[in-house]
């Protein structure tokens, strides 16, 4: 990484961006190439966009890896995806560590299997103690099974007695939400054109700015990130007030 700012206006920049990372296969069919092969060039973008985001001064970065409607995709393609997120946790924590970037992975990892689950665990554990920006990875994440596991957790202490029903608030919910105790989400990204938010952090995204765009997620780089982030500092944002 350089030492230039992707951005100069520092105070400005948001905190938490997302992205919705669409286009893989769209990509891979215009070439007439497999869907493995996008999903490939999509995870080189995944590195070009990491290294943008942490230079440009953001501090978590969430993306939307795999999620919980995307079992139903042709069995060949689940496998590919599998191995791919497989061989990029082995290789990228050693270029997370080089740049103190710490990856979190957020979903229902149970889905996964064992030996995923486990390297999930050794990727995390080897980044934990970075101090730079948060690599978020939602995988078999769904927006409305992050807040019914958060309820859950909350009817569990109401059934045990240590919370009152009139006790369950908002707050509360929030603190088992996926990404509880980072920055609130301030910037969502959705490549490809689609203007659609998919099951994407419901919750987080209340008082989010959206941008889309129309570039495939191969394709998409760190002037892309730029443009996004130029967009985002040209909104006002009122959370509701005037």
């Amino acid at each position: 990484m350089s030492n230039q700012m992707l951005v100069i206006d520092g105070q400005s920049v948001p905190a938490h961006v997302a992205i919705i990372m669409d286009g893989n296969n769209r990509w891979a069919k215009k070439k007439h190439l497999p869907s493995i092969a996008g999903h490939r060039a999509g995870a080189a973008a995944v590195r070009k966009t990491v290294e943008s985001a942490a230079l440009s001064g953001v501090k978590v970065l969430t993306l939307f890896a795999f999620s919980s409607e995307n079992w139903r995709r042709p069995q060949a393609e689940i496998d590919g995806l599998m191995s791919l997120f497989m061989r990029s946790l082995k290789k990228e924590a050693k270029r997370l560590n080089e740049h103190s970037i710490r990856l979190v992975v957020v979903g229902d990892k149970t889905g996964f299997s064992k030996t995923l689950q486990e390297q999930i665990a050794l990727s995390e554990e080897a980044t934990a103690n970075n101090q730079g920006m948060v690599l978020a990875i939602a995988a078999n994440y769904g927006g409305r099974w992050d807040i019914a596991q958060a309820a859950k957790k909350l009817a569990q202490q109401v059934a045990n007695g240590e919370l009152l029903p009139d006790e369950v608030t908002e707050e509360r919910l929030g603190q088992h939400i996926c990404l509880a105790g980072l920055p609130e989400l301030d910037l969502i990204i959705r490549t490809s054109g689609e203007e659609r938010v998919s099951n994407f952090l419901l919750w987080q995204l209340a008082y989010a700015e959206f941008v889309f765009m129309p570039v495939l997620w191969p394709d998409f780089d760190g002037e892309c990130l730029k443009e996004a982030l130029s967009i985002y500092q040209q909104r006002q944002r009122r959370y509701g007030g005037r």
